[in-house]
């Protein structure tokens, strides 16, 4: 039996609720914004820069599964020209335009820093909604300052208002089911460390992979 259009929105946002943290933030030394398919993504951490939440905005990615068909040039370097284009200082703007993935993000992006001189005590990380989570899971595993403190920050939108042209809604339901299931498995792997996932965030994921959206599982 094919389940209803209302029981897979209902599975999707229980599981989106689960991977954004909703996070209260404060100033740090440096916004780190990971690169990804949402542009929206650059535009909410230049407005934090702008904001006076941090002196120095750090864009990390080359391209992924998701934008190597979709963009010409590294999502850092797209994500800079947007933050420049919405005002922020290119002496403010750091760009990390190799990694192709979060643990590459977090490791290419401390090295970058160390080469620059600064080592920041306090980060906020922006990333994509449905990728909060893992990207703070990872970068408690993977950053090599354990004293550094983070918050994690993302667009600010429900499920509902979050999919568009560019992120269509059932390539985010595909992406976030893998992503949960990443956050199950890559502990053990040494990739991040571990972050319980309520049962009946994993029975909705597991629906959702019964109904098709198997398309982005590790």
């Amino acid at each position: 039996m094919e389940p209803s259009p209302t029981q897979v929105d209902q599975d999707a946002e229980l599981v989106y609720d689960y991977h954004h943290m909703g996070m209260a933030l404060s100033p740090a030394d440096v916004i780190f914004c990971l690169g990804s398919l949402d542009t929206r993504v650059a535009v909410r951490a230049a407005q934090l820069y702008l904001d006076g939440l941090a002196p120095r905005l750090v864009f990390s990615g080359n391209s992924g599964k998701l934008t190597r068909d979709v963009f010409d040039r590294p999502e850092a370097d797209i994500f800079a020209d947007i933050a420049r284009s919405m005002g922020v200082p290119d002496n403010k703007i750091l760009v990390e335009p190799a990694a192709t993935n979060t643990g590459e993000n977090v490791r290419f992006t401390h090295a970058l820093l160390e080469e620059k001189g600064l080592r920041p005590q306090s980060l906020i990380l922006v990333q994509k909604p449905y990728m909060e989570r893992r990207t703070f899971a990872t970068f408690k595993k993977q950053w090599p300052d354990e004293t550094a403190s983070i918050t994690v920050t993302s667009p600010q939108m429900s499920f509902a208002e979050y999919p568009d042209g560019g992120n269509p809604r059932d390539l985010v339901i595909n992406v976030m089911v893998g992503d949960l299931m990443r956050i199950e498995k890559y502990p053990a792997l040494g990739f991040q460390i571990a972050q319980e996932i309520p049962g009946v965030v994993m029975e909705a994921a597991q629906r959702l992979i019964a109904a098709g959206y198997n398309k982005h599982l590790p």
